[in-house]
């Protein structure tokens, strides 16, 4: 008795090239989604050194096709000037300014609006054109789409964001602030952990205590950048310029940190308040993180990988709590703010692909064999 392979795995095996498909296509899947979360990071840099240079109230028109091409004539700046002109921003923080001057914060603004608007284009050609090529299973479908949709919302939310400080006020709301730079944080970690979920490498098994961890990792990045928008939306960083005391203490007075009334407001309103939740939610972020390396160390066997990722993360935070420090007590400049916000990305970006590592799926078990049995 003998067993003989089906015409179908016949020919499966005949063509080995036919083998090499789907692995080329996930590399292309991961460079290009890799390729559009790097366009993210850049829109993320670009919109911060945006807001840190007063910038983004320039353009106060919302045209999500037309407004891709800047002025192009003398007279057509001098009207996007005037419409400047109409808003608080200019007649309180900036009256007198100059043509000159009008242009450098409009191309930062403009700037920022075609990086996104080149990031958006940026995911979805590629998505069409693999979607048309079949190339996508059911659940990249569903993933990829959700991502694109949490693009178009961001977009909305930007300009929401804007109009908020065109009348009443010289500056954008924080709250809406807050919520723009977390969702494209989102976005971002999204895109790699999709990106990272495409390598041909299985997972191995690890400890449910890793895999909470990592995933309570995630959480608390995204949590300490969007606190991180609220000092940077009520400027807070440039008040209690002192580490590691803040207004002259460890822990302020309950009196300074919640004196508003509802109590909650305070952690929105309340500048003491917000600079002291982000510095606390920092330490309890770097406690996380070297416990989670401590865990890592003693529980991850001989998986090298799992032992390195937890421990880049926890570097990176340490650093990036190092870069904020050093920023604080500069009084927010330019250089070191963006820096900080960047590293911010880098340690989101390593914490999702240490998570991504630790919940991603063993091997499947092998299929059955197609057998045609020959009895002779």
């Amino acid at each position: 008795m003998r067993a003989r392979a089906s015409g179908r795995d016949r020919c499966a095996v005949s063509n080995p090239r036919d083998s090499d498909v789907p692995y080329r296509i996930s590399v292309a899947l991961r460079l290009w989604l890799f390729a559009v979360a790097g366009l993210v990071f850049l829109t993320v840099i670009v919109g911060g050194a945006t807001r840190l240079t007063e910038s983004g109230l320039s353009i106060v028109e919302w045209k999500p096709l037309t407004g891709a091409l800047p002025p192009l004539t003398e007279a057509a700046w001098q009207a996007e000037f005037d419409k400047y002109k109409s808003i608080p921003q200019y007649e309180i923080l900036n009256r007198g300014m100059g043509l000159h001057d009008f242009k450098v914060i409009y191309w930062w603004e403009w700037g920022h609006r075609n990086v996104a608007r080149l990031t958006g284009m940026a995911f979805l050609l590629p998505f069409l054109w693999f979607l048309w090529r079949g190339a996508l299973s059911r659940g990249l479908v569903v993933g990829l789409s959700a991502i694109f949709a949490l693009g178009a919302v961001q977009a909305g939310v930007g300009w929401w964001m804007v109009a908020s400080g065109l009348a009443d006020r010289i500056f954008v709301s924080h709250y809406r602030l807050a919520f723009h730079l977390t969702l494209a944080c989102v976005i971002f970690s999204a895109l790699v952990f999709t990106g990272a979920r495409l390598s041909a490498r299985p997972g191995e098994a690890t400890p449910w205590r890793l895999r909470a961890g990592a995933g309570v990792l995630v959480g608390l990045v995204l949590a300490q950048i969007y606190v991180g928008a609220l000092v940077a939306g009520m400027r807070a960083g440039l008040v209690h310029n002192t580490w590691p005391l803040i207004d002259g203490a460890l822990i302020p007075s309950a009196r300074d940190l919640f004196f508003a009334d509802p109590v909650w407001i305070n952690f929105f309103e309340n500048t003491l308040t917000i600079q002291f939740t982000h510095r606390m939610v920092g330490y309890a972020l770097a406690l996380v993180a070297i416990l989670h390396l401590v865990d890592a160390t003693l529980s991850a066997g001989g998986r090298r990988g799992v032992r390195l990722g937890a421990l880049a993360l926890a570097v990176a935070i340490v650093v990036q709590i190092a870069i904020g420090v050093l920023t604080l007590l500069a009084r927010v400049p330019l250089d070191l703010a963006i820096l900080h916000q960047g590293t911010a990305l880098v340690v989101l970006l390593l914490a999702t692909l240490h998570a991504e590592r630790l919940t991603r799926p063993g091997p499947a078990a092998a299929p059955a064999p197609d057998l045609v049995l020959v009895v002779r």
